[in-house]
């Protein structure tokens, strides 16, 4: 029986997402609940779990593409899936060392994959930071650089993700549309101090909060506003 596998409904105020990372490759076995696939959005990043047990058969939307809330992702097709194997089950050490390669290249995202694959890197001793020790683009990227810093630093453009580019976005914005100042204006205050000297007292026994210094700055401004209304203005 096959099981669409569909964008989840998208939160308040967001259209659509992109497809960020597949977390399985089509003829692998996947449990119920287990992460599938990555959605990247202006404001978050979604998982979408396997709702059943059974082999992923088909991507339909590959990672990059843009999507939105009921468009369907991928197939699995439904039935039994092994129990993972436990340390009773594991092979004899010859066996573990013939399958380590394999292994290792399970433990990559597609985007790891790839990216390790175009730079040519050996990543048997790279830690995965992802999911269960997944290695992910950032871990392979970051083994990469490390590897250069040896001989000439490399540049390189790396393409940013939805949410960073939208991140990036606001604070330019906010940028462009604030200034970014401070002013500075030194006033006199004696005759401000002496007076809350001459009646803290008195005010904190009639109402029982001291008198403090915001008072008169609100005093001040109302009457220079009262005095110049233009002050009241924003553009």
């Amino acid at each position: 029986m096959s099981t669409e596998i569909k964008v989840p409904v998208l939160p308040e105020s967001v259209s659509d997402a992109t497809v960020a990372a597949w977390h399985k490759q089509p003829g692998d076995s996947i449990r119920r609940d287990e992460n599938l696939v990555d959605l990247e959005t202006d404001k978050v990043v979604l998982e979408v779990p396997s709702p059943v047990d059974g082999v992923f058969s088909k991507i339909i939307r590959d990672s990059g593409e843009t999507v939105i809330s009921g468009e369907i992702l991928g197939v699995i097709e439904e039935g039994a899936v092994e129990a993972p194997a436990t340390a009773d089950d594991e092979p004899e050490d010859t066996a573990t060392e013939e399958i380590a390669a394999p292994a290792e290249t399970a433990k990559l995202s597609p985007a790891a994959r790839r990216v390790a694959e175009e730079a040519q890197a050996d990543v048997s001793q790279v830690a995965g930071t992802g999911r269960g020790g997944r290695i992910t683009k950032g871990d392979v990227i970051q083994h990469v650089r490390g590897t250069a810093l040896t001989g000439a630093r490399p540049e390189e453009r790396v393409k940013m993700t939805r949410l960073r580019s939208r991140i990036a976005e606001r604070m330019k914005d906010a940028q462009n549309e604030a200034a970014i100042l401070t002013s500075f204006n030194e006033v006199d205050l004696k005759a401000v101090m002496d007076l809350r000297g001459k009646y803290k007292e008195e005010f904190q026994n009639k109402h029982g909060v001291k008198l403090g210094l915001m008072s008169f700055f609100v005093k001040a401004v109302c009457d220079a506003l009262r005095k110049h209304p233009v002050v009241n203005a924003s553009l």
